[in-house]
């Protein structure tokens, strides 16, 4: 069983709520990156989301295209994301998974980008754009170097397709709550709870953590109570950009507490 399951499961039996943050590499600076991604894992998030910056984010809302535009133009560059990765996972003990668009990944090389993340002490991969049927060389190297696959589960996914996903990823199964874009929405989307559902259907161990609109305590408690994480992104990037390191851990501390 991989870390990221593990810890997700043990989370489950002692009743506690899973909090997986999302922070972009490289935002609004590489060193500062470093800095707010390390605060977030000592305030409290269970395991991070470390986002690649792309020039065409297709899955991304406002607040995350502009902290990853942002990074792009301050001079980040592919070639400096595994330092910076590294620097991470030296000095906090939770897991890190990577997340990135596809095209980059192929450019940089599949097999080396997998020996790459395990050598900096990355958990695995987060690939919203790339399906489990396109996947073969991913799914080799990962399964050489033991690392975390995590496949979208998407409210319109077939029957098919979630038990493709649920058979194929490792470390945890992102179920998407709403067709669209990331970004904070006021109400979670009903649909999220049907996507769960048909994941769990599957009969699979793999925990299944709800992503894509979650932005307060009471949603981080509501997704809880029937999938096995939550995931959040733009409130953290919000948090910081109006508040910096502190204003990054209180609002972590508050999700996290859900006080």
């Amino acid at each position: 069983m991989s870390k990221t399951e593990e810890l997700l499961n043990t989370l489950e039996l002692e009743g506690k709520p899973a909090l997986i943050g999302y922070f972009p590499a490289g935002y609004p600076t590489v060193a500062d990156s470093v800095e707010a991604c390390v605060a977030m894992c000592e305030s409290g998030i269970d395991i991070l989301e470390l986002g690649v910056p792309y020039s065409d984010p297709v899955m991304d809302g406002l607040v995350i295209q502009v902290a990853t535009e942002q990074a792009l133009t301050n001079g980040f560059k592919l070639s400096m994301f595994f330092d910076l990765l590294k620097q991470i996972t030296s000095r906090v003990a939770t897991p890190v998974l990577v997340m990135s668009y596809w095209n980059p990944i192929m450019q940089y090389g599949v097999e080396r980008f997998a020996k790459d993340l395990k050598a900096a002490g990355g958990a695995g991969l987060i690939t919203p754009d790339l399906i489990p049927d396109e996947a073969a060389d991913w799914i080799r190297y990962s399964d050489e170097l033991e690392l975390d696959r995590v496949f979208m589960a998407t409210p319109s996914s077939s029957q098919a397709r979630l038990d493709q996903v649920a058979r194929l990823s490792r470390g945890f199964i992102y179920a998407v709550s709403t067709m669209g874009i990331t970004g904070a929405r006021e109400d979670l989307d009903a649909k999220a709870r049907g996507v769960v559902s048909g994941v769990k259907s599957t009969k699979t161990d793999v925990p299944v953590c709800v992503g894509i609109g979650i932005s307060t305590a009471e949603q981080v408690t509501e997704v809880n109570s029937y999938a096995d994480g939550a995931i959040v992104g733009s409130i953290f990037i919000k948090a910081y950009r109006d508040g910096g390191i502190e204003e990054l851990k209180r609002t972590v501390k508050q999700l996290k507490g859900g006080n």
